[in-house]
């Protein structure tokens, strides 16, 4: 090993080092606490946001009924309760269920032969034989054999299932009336905290009259579940093997 790449290991090493001494200082520093929650914070400020884009129909012109007592689109007689402004809250209703199961199975067979030889020559097929190897005859010159044969199989199964609710805000109206969501949702049980995140673009003709819609009728929908606290710190492997994993090629 070179000094260049002992220089780069012992830099690499001293790194994760010093990233696991500020991890264990926080771990230390919270002995016996429960894991803190995040602050309520807007969700267009937070880093890394980036407002839709979409690809949009040709704007229409909005038609209003003359000397009607409903508006368009309203499903209460005063306000159209459901969310249609940014800020707006909807409830989405989170039930996955996903259960896919695939069997696959290939054979293929095949088996060649080939015989040659000159069993009646003119008469020379004697004095032929004076030229073969001992053993071999003009009668069988050349015979070749050939056999193949594969077979293969594969199976995948996977059950996974959600259900829950959440409620989402509106971040932003798109120019056809599409609405961009996003919601957050933490729950602490003991020193162990669930998180649930949802984002996706919805239809306001999708949102029920309670103000609730289903997951399923979210486009382009990112869901995300899971958790952190002391339960899933103990199932993840510590920095240091994570870094050996990486460095390692065997």
């Amino acid at each position: 090993m070179t000094l260049s790449r002992l220089a780069k290991l012992s830099s690499l090493l001293l790194l994760s080092a010093s990233l696991g001494a500020c991890g264990m200082a926080d771990r230390l520093a919270n002995v016996g606490q429960p894991p803190n929650l995040s602050p309520i914070e807007d969700p267009t400020a937070t880093k890394g946001y980036k407002p839709v884009q979409m690809p949009m129909p040709a704007m229409e012109h909005a038609s209003y009924a003359p000397n009607s007592l409903w508006r368009t689109g309203s499903r209460a007689f005063f306000k159209d309760q459901r969310a249609r402004l940014v800020g707006d809250l909807v409830t989405v209703k989170v039930k996955i269920t996903d259960r896919a199961q695939l069997d696959n199975s290939t054979k293929r067979s095949r088996k060649n032969g080939e015989d040659f030889g000159a069993s009646r020559l003119m008469g020379f097929e004697n004095k032929l034989d004076k030229f073969l190897p001992n053993g071999s005859s003009a009668g069988e010159l050349l015979k070749l054999d050939s056999e193949g044969s594969s077979e293969g199989s594969g199976t995948i199964r996977r059950a996974e299932q959600l259900s829950t609710n959440v409620a989402a805000v509106v971040t932003q109206t798109l120019p056809n009336g599409n609405l961009v969501i996003e919601g957050k949702q933490e729950i602490r049980v003991n020193f162990e905290v669930r998180e649930l995140i949802v984002a996706g673009v919805i239809r306001p003709e999708d949102i029920e009259s309670d103000n609730t819609i289903e997951s399923s009728k979210i486009a382009q929908a990112r869901i995300a579940y899971g958790g952190r606290g002391q339960i899933t710190d103990v199932q993840q492997p510590r920095y240091g093997q994570q870094v050996m994993d990486i460095l390692l090629p065997f």
